[in-house]
């Protein structure tokens, strides 16, 4: 068995061909346009920098970590949503929501499958520059895939490196603008109201790179009240001041206009119309409206074999939220209402130098950098009524500064020594939460809460032949309480900000296996086990409020199997199953009175499937319909504490994808016709963990289609 060569190395890697080809057999021969093969995709071994933080082939890297050529997923998709780009990665759950208000829910390995919006205990990061908050709350609707090349995740220990909630790390990269001018338009459309048009322009010219974008996209949704409008911007300038060094500057923009938030269902309202709304959504007329800016730059220069990296960046968001809080609850004096408004400024800086030496034997290559990140909100909140008027900014409830400030110095080393290399990180997080309450009608809530965490990370690899690595990692992690979860305490969430909140902290631990078989096969395996403490649970959720609180201990272990193979030019496929144990390791008490409820040790954590697998076979023939089956499975999930409510059943889906690509002269033509739940299966998309009124499901679409069509010209 030969190992497929490295960059290095004389001999060319595997490589998929793909083709292009026409969606309909009269689009073949439009014109005298003939039918060409399309750059090849990237190897089975892809080069990674996730993780290390510098350039390392992922076969050779102590942990899990896969790459998503984002070339083949736009070849056939809406471009809208990550979940259309992760569905295939091990360890990884991306649920749809169909509810464009709460954005995806993500989890890698359990952690972050809690979050009701919004995504937390996942580090997102875009082009160096974090998608998430210094408190772990991110944003994955603020990724383009329009201009991205590629998306690296990060699953298992070396992720703790990346400090605060990185339970995972997803980190996109935007393409590098190369090459003649080029412009290029297009449009899809599909069930439920879906449109989506977009414009872009690229290339290279005097030595500088541009890449612009411009997309909207429209849905009536597929729930009733669940109509949205997202309209997305960016903008990429790379330069050259020098030989050695590269500035990049990048901008974008993300609007959601009064997007409607259709909230989750009670198991008889999802039996009874799994397309249906409750009917608190259209009282109140709940809805989201979303308005985020920013900009970055980054900066590289090279001294020898060493490198220094600057990234900065700031920008702002302005949210408006409506809910569906009665006004019963509201006449608490402690409630801050039911209508959030809030507008956020936040930056950040970045330094790291990267330097490779000969030590001894080996090579030894070392890390060191710092990361600032701060945010501030101006946060009020409003009365959900005037008078008997509902759905309506009313009275002030609310009005405080909230500001988060996170300051992580970290060093990273790597060893290569024959057939062994090693890898150690450490770093040093502090995370500052400051409260400046301005409203003193129900008492002054201000204050401070600083939490402080070292999380080492170790990790080896052992080259058992050029085939076939053997590797393991240990590492420790935390998890802070976001701003949102602390910010209410006592009974139904009125007793002001809970600063008695502890971090959730973590042991993992991760053996794994990466081979080869033959050329074009790759296979990953990977056992692990991740021991938290003080986990962090909801103690109640009535009247719009949700408590949380420290629990005891929790144990995620759990089992990843992925393969990647080329059967031949003409087919590929791709297998990924995750099994995994979560569950509560220590029995332990939520609520008060009446309301209180006992977890016996051995309950499972909700919102996380125990089995989950994607499968996904692709025909690229030298001429005619380029097709892809895909194939999903969840298996059930609970949706609280006591795992008594009713779970979310498991499900099946099918999907169907044929792409095609025609070439004329400088012009190039993309179709795609996609089905989704080709045999109209009834599932639950996700859930809503612990709703307090028992909205705890999110269904999933029945058979959809979406058709569109692309062109682009180069000069």
């Amino acid at each position: 068995m030969n190992r497929p060569s490295t960059p290095n190395d004389n001999a060319p890697r595997p490589r998929l061909r793909r083709v292009a080809l026409a969606l309909l057999a009269g689009l073949a021969g439009v014109g005298s346009a003939p039918v060409f093969a399309a750059d090849a995709a990237p190897v089975l071994n892809p080069v990674v920098v996730t993780g290390s933080r510098v350039e390392a082939e992922s076969f050779d890297l102590p942990f899990s970590v896969d790459v998503v050529d984002m070339a083949r997923v736009r070849a056939g998709n809406l471009g809208v949503n990550a979940s259309e780009a992760l569905a295939g990665i091990p360890g990884l759950v991306v649920q749809n929501r169909q509810n464009y208000a709460q954005d995806l829910q993500i989890s890698i390995r359990g952690f972050g499958a809690r979050s009701a919006f919004g995504v937390r205990g996942v580090k997102l990061i875009a082009d160096g520059i974090p998608a998430s908050n210094p408190d772990g709350q991110g944003q994955a609707a603020t990724f383009n895939l329009d201009v991205a090349e590629r998306i690296e995740v990060l699953r298992g220990p070396f992720s703790t490196i990346y400090g605060n909630h990185a339970g995972g790390v997803i980190q996109l990269f935007s393409r590098d603008p190369k090459g003649t001018p080029s412009v290029r338009g297009g449009a899809l459309a599909g069930s439920w109201g879906t449109t989506r048009i977009g414009v872009g322009s690229e290339g290279e010219k005097d030595g500088i790179g541009y890449l612009l974008d411009a997309s909207r996209f429209d849905t009536d949704g597929y729930r009733d009240h669940s109509a949205a409008t997202r309209e997305q911007a960016f903008a990429k300038l790379n330069f050259a001041p020098d030989a050695d060094s590269r500035l990049t500057l990048t901008a974008s923009g993300l609007r959601q206009p009064d997007t409607e938030d259709p909230l989750g269902l009670t198991w008889a309202t999802y039996r009874r119309d799994p397309r249906a709304a409750e009917s608190v959504a259209e009282t109140f007329d709940t809805r989201k409206s979303i308005d985020h800016l920013q900009g970055g730059a980054t900066y590289e220069r090279r001294f020898g074999d060493d490198r220094l990296q600057l990234v900065a960046y700031a920008g702002q968001r302005s949210v408006t939220q409506y809910q569906s809080i009665p006004a019963g609850p509201q006449a608490n004096p402690r409630h801050s209402g039911g209508v959030i408004d809030f507008d956020r400024d936040f930056h950040g800086v970045g330094a790291r130098w990267i330097g490779q030496r000969e030590l001894g034997p080996g090579k030894l290559t070392f890390t060191a950098g710092i990361d600032v990140d701060r945010s501030e909100d101006d946060r009020q909140g409003f009365e959900n009524f005037i008078g008997t008027t509902l759905g309506v900014k009313g009275r002030l409830r609310r009005d405080e500064t909230d500001t988060v400030t996170s300051i992580d110095p970290y060093v990273q080393t790597a060893w290569e020594q024959g057939a062994w290399q090693w890898t150690a990180g450490l770093r040093q997080s502090r995370v500052k939460f400051d409260v400046d309450d301005n409203y003193l009608a129900n008492g002054d809530d201000s204050g401070a809460l600083t939490f402080r965490e070292t999380t080492p990370a170790l990790g080896v690899v052992y080259k058992l032949s050029p085939a076939l690595n053997l590797y393991g990692s240990v590492a420790r992690g935390f998890e802070t309480p976001t701003m949102t979860e602390l910010a209410y305490s006592g009974a139904g969430g009125t007793a002001g900000f809970n600063f008695g909140l502890e971090p959730a902290t973590s042991t993992q631990l991760e053996l794994g296996v990466k081979a080869f078989v033959g050329d074009n096969t790759r296979l990953n395996a990977a056992i692990f086990q991740v021991r938290t403490d003080d986990e962090l649970v909801v103690e109640s959720s009535s009247g719009g409020r949700t408590v949380f609180k420290n629990a005891g201990t929790t144990l995620r272990r759990g089992v990843e199997l992925a393969a990647d193979s080329e059967f031949s030019p003409n087919w590929r496929g791709r297998l990924s199953v995750t099994r995994l144990q979560a569950i509560y390791d220590e029995t332990f008490v939520t609520g008060s009175g009446t309301a209180a409820k006992t977890i016996a040790d051995g309950r499972r954590l909700p919102g996380i499937p125990a089995l989950s697998a994607y499968a996904e076979l692709e025909w690229i023939p030298v001429g005619g319909i380029a097709a892809a089956l895909e194939a999903l499975y969840r298996s059930k999930v609970y949706v609280e504490d006591t795992n008594t409510e009713r779970a979310a059943p498991g499900h099946a889906l099918v999907n169907l994808r044929l792409t095609a690509e025609q070439k004329s002269g400088p012009w190039t033509f993309n179709e795609m016709l996609r089905l989704d739940n080709l045999f109209d299966r009834e599932h639950v998309a996700s859930v809503i963990v612990g709703d307090g009124n028992g909205r705890f499901y999110e269904p999933g679409p029945e058979r959809s289609w979406y058709a569109g069509v692309r062109a682009s010209y180069r000069f």
